[in-house]
């Protein structure tokens, strides 16, 4: 971003400088050569800063897409693990009161079994919600990671591709 208002600014200190060298090729009739020079070397100048900012502009709005895309999938994991995590909860939540109630019945003589199957299902439930976190906590990990990975085999590649080249 420094790059672009650095850009900037050298594009309007040129603009300026030509701007004067108009006015004084006006002032002395436009016939001297050195001034006409002076501004078609700025105007290439100017001309090379433009496209410049124009590319810095591209690659800046490339990479925020991307950004924003990453940002956008991490976003959708960390979701659907903290949905299931919610679950994972609830689930345990309703396992420590299935247990509560099997240990008032067991303690008050009585067996109830449709307790010890309210308990097993309840277990059950919590088997699979914390399953389910892990599997998302795993895919989040594997989301951040993916492109550091990528990145490293890209470095990888040109470091090898380097060697290769100064063997040559």
């Amino acid at each position: 971003m420094s790059d672009i208002i650095e850009l900037q600014r050298r594009i309007m200190a040129a603009m300026d400088r030509v701007a004067s060298g108009l006015g004084e090729l006006s002032g002395t009739g436009g016939g001297d050569a050195a001034a006409q020079q002076a501004l078609d070397e700025e105007k290439v100048v100017t001309a090379q800063l433009t496209e410049r900012i124009r590319m810095l502009s591209q690659r800046h709005e490339s990479d925020l897409a991307k950004l924003r895309e990453a940002t956008e999938g991490t976003q959708a994991q960390l979701t659907k693990l903290d949905t299931d995590l919610q679950r994972l909860r609830k689930a345990n939540k309703e396992l420590s009161q299935s247990n509560q109630a099997l240990r008032d019945a067991n303690a008050a003589g009585v067996a109830e079994p449709h307790l010890i199957n309210k308990a097993m299902m309840a277990e059950l439930e919590a088997l699979r919600a914390a399953h389910a976190a892990e599997i998302s906590e795993a895919n989040t990990i594997i989301a951040a990671m993916t492109p550091l990975l990528e990145q490293a085999a890209e470095a990888d590649t040109a470091e090898a591709s380097k060697v290769k080249e100064g063997d040559a």
